[in-house]
């Protein structure tokens, strides 16, 4: 006896743009008495490979018009798609208006996305919003208690087994699945195409938020073994985390994914080669340097104990020479614009170590968004992009900062913008020589910096601590003059921080008893 939950395939109508294993499916349902409505390149295709079709403007009586703008828009093909077949006034509809049954709506979009990333016109983006697509898809979704919608050539092989194991027939279960992918499918083009929109009219937070991505990878966990996790893609094509290919080493986690995406888009900032080893999503250690193995080195000197287990990334290929120094320390995960042979032979034998290609490097200052979820909504902002200058920059003290001082000082506030607040960096000729991060009060960063400087400084065998003739960054400014003392105690010599406190006076003052230079950026860089 046939299960009366099984829907025995009949008819299907198939218009793909992406035309993947359509010849297969195609021969499939031909050969098992399927009749085939097609159009346009979709009826080409699978009439040039030698299976049966007819064309849905044969099928419905009415000519394709307006350029292909209309051409499934019909009730013999709504109507034959909607129909609940348990419904007898829907039987009688269909037999009082000669609409034929159909049983698969196989369909995929135009290719919008494509278009638009291309760089097309508005009109040729206009040309390519699917109109005839998404209406037969939701319709077919809809009506999933008898109609089998496939909207990704990926489940042409589930559709053809189900069919082979049920006589030519699909299950409730494949159907309902199918279903919740094809307005998952439909979501993700209206979200794509308001998107754009949006952005043709320079509405950078319209009154509707749509944000979209597809699964990568579902995690083994989240942040925590409790947590489950995965990993979506959206259409933002900035190298990083998103675009790189794995070369070797186990399977990325949550932790692994948000560090080694914080550590990529700190080495970004810089035009010089440059390495930063984050831990937790803070740098533990960043430097620039003649060669990827010379700024490795001096950014390992900043906490080599934090760098275990760490995350790195490099700004340029990564070679022999730094990979075996890098291969010297336990680490999760390494990620570069280019990994070399010699690189990759050095590292094989690190066969847990993650490492990453990303092909290139991401614009620093390119325009983007960042999302906070909260309980009931979501923060979206801009991009933190700003980049501070020497000619950004006001001189508050009686002293001018040297041409050294004032390299490490725009050096230290870059690197100020990815640590979390309350940030304070200590650098010195091109690297951090400590780091102070997410405290509750500036002061606090200040003497944690201070005293990893003075533990890198015993660990390296030098007797005065890394931060002797330093300066010193803060991502905002100093509501008191303690920190900016406790710094001047580590020994720095010049200060770069935003300026804007009631007490600016207060700690220009103490700067200047110190014979400190200060400069002000008028830019704060909280990262929370």
């Amino acid at each position: 006896m046939t299960d009366p939950q099984l829907s025995k395939i009949t008819r299907a109508l198939i218009s793909v743009s992406d035309k993947d294993g359509l010849e297969k499916l195609g021969k499939y349902l031909s050969e098992n008495g399927v009749e085939i409505l097609s159009t346009g390149g979709s009826a080409k295709a699978l009439a040039d490979a030698g299976i049966p079709v007819k064309e849905v403007g044969d099928h419905t009586g009415f000519p394709e018009i307006m350029n292909g703008r209309v051409k499934t828009l019909h009730p013999k093909v709504h109507g034959g798609i909607l129909a609940k077949r348990s419904d007898a006034s829907h039987l009688k509809a269909m037999d009082e208006h000669a609409i034929d049954p159909i049983d698969m709506v196989v369909v995929n979009l135009y290719p919008f996305e494509e278009t638009v990333a291309a760089g097309a016109d508005f009109d040729t983006c206009i040309e390519n919003i699917d109109i005839g697509g998404p209406s037969m898809i939701r319709s077919a979704a809809k009506n999933h208690e008898s109609i089998t919608v496939v909207t990704d050539p990926k489940d042409y092989d589930d559709v053809i087994t189900a069919m082979s194991n049920n006589n030519g027939a699909t299950t409730p279960e494949l159907r309902r699945t199918l279903a919740a992918a094809a307005y998952a499918k439909t979501a993700a083009y209206d979200a794509a195409i308001a998107s754009w929109f949006a952005n043709q009219t320079n509405d950078e937070f319209p009154q509707r938020h749509t944000l979209t991505g597809t699964r990568a990878q579902v995690m083994r966990y989240g942040e925590n073994p409790h947590q489950a996790a995965a990993f979506y893609r959206t259409a933002d094509d900035r190298a990083g985390v998103a675009t790189a290919t794995q070369i070797q080493g186990k399977e990325l986690s949550y932790n692994n994914l948000n560090d080694t995406d914080a550590a990529f888009e700190l080495v970004a900032e810089f035009e010089e080669p440059a390495v930063a080893i984050i831990k937790h999503a803070n740098p533990c250690g960043v430097a620039i340097g003649s060669s990827i193995s010379d700024a490795y080195s001096r950014a390992l000197k900043c906490d080599p104990v934090s760098a275990f287990g760490g995350i790195i990334a490099l700004n340029r290929e990564l070679d022999a020479a730094a990979a075996e120094q890098m291969a010297e320390l336990f680490l999760e995960v390494i990620i570069a614009p280019q990994i070399s042979d010699g690189a990759k032979k050095v590292l094989a034998s690190k066969k847990n170590l993650r490492v990453l290609a990303t092909g290139g490097m991401p614009a620093a200052d390119a325009p983007g968004t960042t999302l906070k979820m909260l309980a009931g909504g979501y923060l979206l902002q801009s991009r933190d992009a700003a980049h501070v200058t020497a000619a950004d920059l006001k001189t508050a003290s009686k002293r001018t900062p040297s041409d050294q001082e004032l390299c490490d000082l725009i050096f230290a506030f870059t690197v100020c913008k990815h640590v979390k607040s309350n940030a304070i960096v200590y650098a010195k000729e091109g690297a951090t020589v400590g780091i102070g991060a997410g405290q509750m009060s500036r002061v606090d960063s200040c003497r944690i910096a201070a005293q990893k400087a003075t533990d890198a400084a015993e660990a390296a065998g030098e007797s005065k601590p890394l931060t002797k003739n330093s300066v010193v960054a803060s991502d905002a400014f100093f509501p008191f003059a303690d920190g900016l003392l406790t710094a001047a105690a580590a020994g720095v010599t010049a200060v770069i921080q935003p300026g804007g406190s009631i007490r600016d006076d207060e700690v220009i003052a103490a700067a200047d008893e110190n014979d400190l230079a200060m400069v002000l950026t008028g830019i704060r860089h909280f990262r929370h």
